[in-house]
């Protein structure tokens, strides 16, 4: 846990600087270019990648996208550091529980002594035996209940990013049906004659923005996929695994009750 925290912290502080070098570098340009059509040849020239890319695309692009683009690379690096196989699921997670419940034959002990891991197994294990009540056909439905509810939450988590990939092109789009009024604007102001320069505002805002759509749309939408295919596969991994410590904690609990049984009877 004090791992992610102190990672959010150096993710949040990333995209505070990102912010921090696109106003600063917006305040710089904007003075320069106060109309993209009086703009003369040898300023073109000179332009750089973050006037033509970021300062022409206008306030839709400084407003909408831009954050866009910054929460889908935070939500990005977040995720990619959540939904890890050795976080989720570490290796030989069942022989390690295994141990425990050798060393801890009392269930109320191995319950708190797997309560201190955090993977997708152990929490679904100490879910089944606080409310399985020593049935273990109930207790394997309720793990499967865990893991079904854990990896529903991981889903809640991921949709962020479709979310935004969804709708980082329609921002683009509304770019472009906003340059192109901005386009035709020009020609009416110009009585019908304008210069190839009175439509490079326009035509700038349309497809810069839909760059930026795309931009954002298309790892958005990509590690979306990535993320859901990693959690169904992790999650029906985990669910065999659970599987096999409950067989496990089933095992050792007839043979707990056997020996119980045969002191019994020596005792009778």
């Amino acid at each position: 846990m004090k791992k992610t925290a102190l990672a959010k912290i150096v993710i949040l502080a990333i995209v505070l600087a990102l912010i921090f070098f696109f106003s600063t570098n917006l305040k710089k340009s904007l003075p320069n270019h106060p109309d993209t059509a009086s703009v003369t040849a040898d300023s073109n020239i000179n332009r750089t990648v973050f006037q033509k890319f970021i300062v022409d695309g206008g306030p839709i692009v400084w407003f909408v996208l831009i954050p866009l683009s910054l929460l889908t690379l935070y939500l990005v690096t977040e995720y990619a550091m959540i939904i890890r196989r050795r976080h989720l699921l570490p290796e030989k997670i069942a022989c390690s529980l295994t141990k425990i419940i050798k060393n801890h034959q009392d269930q109320a002990e191995f319950i708190n002594q797997i309560r201190k891991k955090d993977d997708l197994v152990s929490i679904s294990i100490e879910y089944a035996l606080t409310s399985g009540k020593n049935d273990f056909f109930r207790i394997k439905s309720l793990a499967s209940e865990s893991l079904q509810d854990q990896a529903m939450a991981l889903f809640r988590k991921i949709q962020w990013l479709a979310l935004i990939g969804n709708i980082a092109p329609m921002v683009g789009l509304f770019g472009t049906v906003f340059g192109m009024i901005k386009l035709f604007d020009s020609i009416v102001t110009t009585a019908g004659q304008p210069q190839p320069a009175d439509f490079a505002g326009g035509i700038s805002i349309a497809l810069v923005t839909t760059f930026w759509g795309l931009f954002i749309a298309i790892p958005a939408l990509a590690f979306h996929g990535i993320f859901r295919n990693s959690i169904e596969s992790i999650v029906s991994d985990a669910v065999s695994e659970s599987e096999n410590v409950i067989d496990q904690i089933r095992y050792l609990y007839v043979k707990k009750t056997n020996v119980n049984d045969k002191n019994l009877l020596k005792n009778a």
